[in-house]
């Protein structure tokens, strides 16, 4: 929840910080909260299996937004749809993924407790 507050407050209040905070933080955030609800739906994957989903899942988003289907522009004029799948394709936001799926799987790597995956053991 904090990563999804960070990421709407970094595009609520871009005045309040640095450009390249206020121009780059909402997309790494948002990787970064795709990571964590993969982790959420799949508990025991192992790290670099979430970030791999999570960087398929980010770029499919991205790549999505070249599709201009008329039922997809209406989704994305909404609020959520926009914050969902985005507006339009920048090859900045797949840099920007990148770092914050490697981030976060830093961050699950250091700290996920280690349990045996044989469930005999």
């Amino acid at each position: 929840m904090l990563v999804i507050a960070a990421g709407l407050l970094s595009r609520r209040y871009p005045a309040w910080q640095p450009h390249v905070v206020a121009t780059y933080a909402g997309d790494v955030l948002w990787a970064v909260m795709v990571f964590w609800a993969l982790a959420l739906v799949w508990p025991r994957a192992r790290t670099t299996a979430l970030a791999g989903a999570a960087l398929g899942v980010a770029f499919a988003v991205e790549g999505s937004q070249l599709l201009q289907a008329p039922w997809l522009v209406t989704l994305r004029a909404t609020r959520l749809g926009a914050l969902a799948l985005g507006q339009g394709f920048l090859w900045s936001d797949l840099a920007c993924y990148t770092v914050g799926i490697a981030a976060a799987a830093l961050l699950d790597a250091k700290t996920r407790p280690r349990v045996a995956l044989d469930s005999r053991a």
